[in-house]
């Protein structure tokens, strides 16, 4: 495992599984670039991204599609964004496989084609900075919260959101034939399910990691 950063795996932001000494070290490089220190763990194989996901409750995870060749995406990303929103990189015709994790707003995709980790860099930023939003507009009021908490936030509140996301990302995908005010309505309601999507999972995520540390 290479990695960035002094700081115990569990205060790590991002996890990124990619295969390539030359492809992390670069990404590693550009993370670096925005501001502040940006940490990100990385793994050389899917079985090492699983584990180290459930252990250390990253804010979002890199997926590298050749690290499960021969395997359709839809499964392991859905194992993947139970924990965090990913960002996949793969062959542009293998898009196809995660369009609809993409509608949904757990999933970016970045073709693996010429100089393709500065998008990738920057799409991990991104999501870090929603999560970043999500934390600082709700706290965690831990002794208030059932045992089962996280499993209510996953399905009596994502699930819906899943519902809202994906209609309306196909709605979207006809903008053309919508009234230019009325798409940004449409495009106002995704950006804001997909933020309290991640406040959702970041409190999930959070409280996880709490229960852990008290055990």
């Amino acid at each position: 495992m290479a990695a960035v950063g002094t700081e115990s795996l569990a205060d790590w932001p991002a996890l990124a599984g990619i295969a390539g000494v030359e492809p992390a070290a670069r990404l590693a490089r550009e993370m670096e670039r925005f501001g502040g220190f940006r940490r990100v763990a990385i793994v050389e194989t899917f079985a090492d991204l699983r584990e180290l996901a459930s252990r250390t409750f990253p804010r979002v995870i890199l997926f590298d599609a050749s690290l499960v060749d021969g395997v359709s995406l839809a499964v392991p990303l859905r194992q993947l964004t139970e924990t965090a929103p990913v960002v996949v990189l793969g062959p542009a015709e293998r898009q196809v496989e995660v369009a609809r994790l993409v509608a949904e707003g757990d999933v970016d995709f970045v073709a693996r084609a010429g100089d393709y980790i500065p998008l990738a860099a920057a799409l991990i930023e991104r999501r870090l900075r929603w999560a970043e939003r999500s934390e600082g507009a709700v706290g965690p009021p831990w002794k208030e919260l059932p045992g089962d908490v996280a499993e209510i936030f996953r399905h009596e509140i994502n699930n819906p959101l899943t519902g809202v996301l994906g209609n309306a990302e196909l709605v979207l995908a006809h903008r053309e034939r919508l009234h230019s005010v009325d798409a940004q309505r449409l495009q106002t309601v995704v950006d804001l399910a997909v933020r309290l999507r991640e406040t959702v999972r970041r409190l999930g995520n959070s409280w996880e990691a709490h229960c852990v540390k008290s055990a």
